[in-house]
């Protein structure tokens, strides 16, 4: 199952972390250990966000992609499942939206 894990790193701890040097290391053990499929950062709501796509096979995973963030940087992580265009093809949206109609 492919999600989409949205990190958002409050302004602390993580500025602290940042003026003392130890915020890239940690993401970068935190990347590391995950090995998400993409990493993007950006900007949401006022806070630095990450916005990870990860495969996992099944849900007992979820909490080795979540805590390493709750637990270092005391953020907030939401999950949404996601489709690539191979999964959406094989989805059957044709037949449900005859079905459905």
């Amino acid at each position: 199952m492919r999600f989409m894990l949205q990190a958002e790193l409050p302004h602390e701890p993580f500025n602290t972390l940042i003026r003392d040097g130890t915020a890239g290391p940690i993401i970068g053990r935190i990347l590391d250990d995950i090995k998400p499929e993409a990493v993007y950062f950006t900007e949401l709501d006022g806070l630095r966000t990450a916005v990870l796509i990860v495969d996992i096979q099944d849900a007992s995973q979820l909490p080795a992609l979540t805590e390493p963030f709750f637990l270092q940087f005391e953020a907030d992580c939401r999950f949404r499942l996601v489709m690539s265009p191979e999964d959406l093809q094989k989805s059957g949206i044709e037949e449900l939206g005859q079905k459905w109609a």
